[in-house]
């Protein structure tokens, strides 16, 4: 055996990523709450993620590992889900993980008998607005004034919905 092949033999391969879903607890708070105050400039409060919690809305975390890789809030109504918020880290982002957020979303929308998937976007968000055109969302209507910008300012929202597949 000459040197080199020792050395190969005792290499390992390399862990694969370890992906997972799970339903926001307590205890993640703190790691979601670190993603959400990097990526907004009026992020939602722990106030407003416990909250949510209290009401029963879907709130699905992926992680890689322990990373935490995106988060979304939806809230469940008659036929329809209303998609609350929806992030991905920054140190993930332009990977695709905003579409594994949305399919998560759809297969949940689907599995509550959902027919409509409805959010709001800031108007001058235009990638975001871009990546739900792809998934297939449709601009359906303007909210006036509907996110702050500052204290006295406030942006419009494009309203979207994606309308499921009906099922037999």
């Amino acid at each position: 055996m000459t040197p080199g092949t020792k050395l190969a033999m005792d290499r390992q391969p390399a862990a694969q990523p370890q992906l997972r879903w799970s339903a926001l607890q307590i205890d993640h708070l703190d790691a979601l709450l670190a993603v959400e105050n990097q990526c907004y400039s009026h992020p939602w409060t722990r106030g407003n993620f416990i909250d949510s919690m209290a009401m029963g809305y879907a709130i699905q975390l992926l992680w890689i590992d322990s990373q935490l890789v995106g988060y979304f809030v939806a809230m469940q109504g008659v036929d329809e889900v209303h998609l609350l918020n929806i992030t991905v880290n920054p140190h993930h982002q332009h990977q695709g993980w905003a579409k594994v957020l949305l399919e998560q979303l759809k297969s949940w929308a689907a599995s509550v008998r959902a027919g409509t998937i409805w959010l709001e976007v800031r108007k001058g968000n235009m990638r975001a607005q871009q990546i739900y055109l792809r998934f297939g969302f449709e601009a359906v209507g303007l909210r006036k004034g509907y996110y702050p910008v500052s204290h006295l300012e406030r942006e419009d929202a494009m309203v979207m919905r994606y309308l499921l597949p009906v099922s037999a």
